[in-house]
């Protein structure tokens, strides 16, 4: 069995809705997470899985809820968000620690405003394919546990194949989460979140300033490896940078395949705002709302103003600390002021040429950038005798790319499953080379926007 603790259904009733997920018709297995789930200590029978994945069967001591947050979208404030399309089952207890178990296009929840609450085939395939193959990279994430089809038809252009994701997370407790009851003037329940949140992901920062430094440098670090692998999340809404340092809500993302420091895909950044380049100010700037959140818990709020601006502007030096030596160790290098040089350059003519991302740093050793300066660059790079075992471990051959995913979405569609477990049994192993999943697109291939879609 789940082993369920829900801490978070003890908090105050206004934070969240208890509620039931909106059954579904004919649930069915599309992918399930084996090793992920072996990890949570799972032991309900496997002809369980796909009524408790659809939300259809509630297991043994969950108690499934929808939560409230706001969150500032495109800069914008918005107090009425929440879980629109996802109900939060239950915190599972394992011997590695305690996890949320989300289920995602689950169903209309009080927060859903317009929305039908549920989910397409097309962004489950995507996010699943995405946080497995960031996790195998590294990356600090949410997982997928598992996706199921629901034998039900969601409407969006057109009618699409239903279906539904289990999300698994180390907390689901957003800056918006924050923002919000700081927004109401709500200090009870502001309270109670920042010491369940401080009990459960910093327990041993000693008060609000710590918590804030911790998750400062959590964010620095992990912004830091987005651009080191050339990925773009594409909505970096404050209702999408989790607490605790964890990627989440893979919509309109994408990992680059030409480079440029401004490359966007997400359909509705109209402005650039998440561009690939904008990423680490932006985080800046979520923190900065964290922070002024975490004000209104201060006795004296001038002085924690002034506290907690310095550590706001510490993100800068934690970024670049680690984002020198990510970068550097791409060339195989260590993070000296050479190695900043040189990998400026490259980027330069990377930008000059539209150089795919992960090949141009993938196969450095045998293959020059198609730019007049390039054999200048290699002769200055190779002085500083690169460690290729240093370069091997820091440049995946095989990433998710955007036309690759969709190509595996419509095969799906279709009926056709045998696209997508390829896929997810390349991007699982990023450091084995594979010619079915490093090729950048073909020209017709290109996917120049990526959608939401959910």
């Amino acid at each position: 069995m789940f082993r369920f603790d829900n801490s978070y259904a003890r908090l105050p009733d206004r934070m969240f809705t208890a509620m039931q997920a909106t059954p579904v018709s004919d649930p069915r297995l599309f992918a399930l997470n084996t090793g992920l789930l072996a990890d949570l200590g799972a032991t309900e029978p496997e002809a369980d899985w796909p009524a408790i994945f659809s939300g259809n069967q509630v297991p043994d001591g969950a108690a499934p809820l929808a939560q409230a947050y706001g969150g500032h979208q495109f800069g914008h404030w918005n107090p009425g968000l929440g879980d629109g399309r996802a109900l939060m089952i239950g915190e599972l207890v394992t011997d590695g620690g305690r996890f949320d178990l989300q289920l995602k296009g689950s169903g209309r929840t009080p927060y859903s405003r317009s929305g039908d609450g549920r989910a397409w085939l097309g962004p489950v395939i995507r996010e699943y394919l995405m946080s497995e193959a960031m996790h195998a990279l590294g990356v600090p994430t949410t997982r997928a546990l598992a996706a199921v089809t629901t034998g039900d038809t969601v409407y969006r252009d057109t009618g699409l194949p239903g279906a539904i994701l289990t999300r698994v997370a180390s907390s689901h407790i957003r800056v918006g989460t924050f923002q919000l009851f700081s927004f109401l003037q709500d200090h009870d329940a502001l309270q109670a979140l920042f010491d369940h949140t401080q009990a459960r992901h910093f327990p041993d920062a000693d008060g609000p300033a710590a918590v804030l430094q911790a998750m400062a440098d959590r964010q620095a670090d992990l912004i830091a490896q987005w651009v080191s692998l050339g990925f773009i999340h594409g909505v970096m809404n404050t209702d999408n940078m989790l607490i605790c340092g964890e990627t989440i809500d893979y919509g309109p993302c994408a990992f680059m395949d030409g480079y440029h420091p401004m490359r966007v895909f997400s359909s509705i950044d109209h402005q650039g705002r998440y561009a690939y380049g904008n990423q680490p100010k932006i985080a800046v700037w979520n923190i900065a709302q964290f922070a002024s959140a975490l004000v209104n818990l201060m006795p004296d709020q001038d002085a924690a103003i002034e506290d907690f601006t310095r550590i706001v502007n510490s993100f800068a030096d934690r970024y670049a600390a680690t984002s020198a030596r990510l970068m550097a160790a791409k060339i195989g290098l260590a993070p000296t002021d050479a190695a900043r040089d040189l990998v400026n350059r490259l980027l330069q003519m990377m930008t000059e040429t539209e150089a795919d991302f992960t090949n141009s740093f993938a196969r450095l050793a045998d293959q020059d950038i198609a730019h007049p300066e390039a054999a200048d660059w290699r002769r200055d790079w190779q002085a500083q005798a690169p460690d290729p075992d240093l370069m091997a471990r820091h440049n995946p051959l095989v990433i998710p790319r955007t036309h690759m995913i969709e190509a595996a979405i419509q095969a799906a569609v279709a009926g056709d499953r045998t696209p997508f477990d390829a896929m997810l049994a390349a991007v699982t192993k990023p450091f084995e080379d594979n010619d079915n999943f490093n090729t950048p697109p073909r020209p017709e291939e290109v996917v120049p926007q990526t959608f939401c879609g959910t």
